[in-house]
């Protein structure tokens, strides 16, 4: 079992590492930079980071916690800078950024109307119970089209960088959650958890395409010979 003492050590150990996981999106970034286009990638992971940022700051701050506050700072902010990135070289600003982007401030402006008016006795069990819920949601998205990946054979849908650094993360408050004894972080995480190596896997056996008609049967030889090949 964990102890006390090491609440602060593995609190400090999740938020460091957890910042580490935002600098993922900057692989994102890249490949739209190179591409100059944002064709292929979603803008959902940035909006998604930025509400519940938002929402979580919320929960860090009817909980006292300074691990989470500081976490979710960064997030925010770090996520504001991808979108910002995303937004300018979207061909389709509207139904890539701005739609999904208004469904994200509703989230946050219907739970934050909800924290003012709720008895204060009950807010924080039943609001974490509404973050868990669309935390959840957020990390499980990519695999609403767990169908379309295997019947293509491919999950470059899914971000490989957010969800390696996730999975590391996720395990991490995991911990954090235990030595609280706070069930709402334990149940988030487990889930979680088992979420990001769903994902995983799929990466592992689906692995991106080149992109390129010509080398398809190369490709499939390399595969063969490197199944732990990972594409960034």
């Amino acid at each position: 079992m964990f102890c006390s003492p090491n609440k602060n050590i593995v609190g400090q150990t999740a938020s460091i590492v957890t910042i580490a996981q935002f600098f993922s999106g900057a692989f994102i970034c890249k490949d739209i930079y190179k591409k100059k286009s944002t064709a292929g990638i979603q803008a959902v992971p940035f909006i998604g980071g930025i509400t519940i940022g938002i929402l979580m700051l919320k929960q860090a701050l009817l909980m006292n916690d300074a691990a989470m506050l500081q976490v979710n700072v960064a997030a925010i902010l770090l996520n504001v800078l991808y979108l910002a990135f995303y937004y300018y070289y979207s061909a389709d600003k509207y139904n890539e950024v701005l739609k999904p982007g208004s469904v994200g401030v509703a989230l946050v402006a219907v739970f934050m109307g909800y924290a003012i008016v709720e008895d204060p006795a009950l807010l924080e069990y039943r609001y974490s119970l509404v973050v868990t819920i669309l935390m959840l949601a957020l990390i499980g998205a990519p695999l609403l089209d767990v169908k379309g990946i295997i019947d293509k054979g491919d999950a470059s849908s899914i971000p490989f960088p957010l969800t390696f650094m996730g999975t590391i993360v996720t395990a991490l408050w995991l911990i954090y959650g235990i030595i609280l004894k706070n069930e709402f972080m334990v149940v988030q995480n487990i889930i979680g958890l088992l979420l990001c190596i769903v994902q995983l896997v799929l990466i592992f056996k689906y692995p991106a395409p080149s992109g390129q008609t010509k080398n398809k049967a190369k490709s499939k030889k390399k595969s063969a010979k490197r199944t732990n090949f990972f594409r960034f």
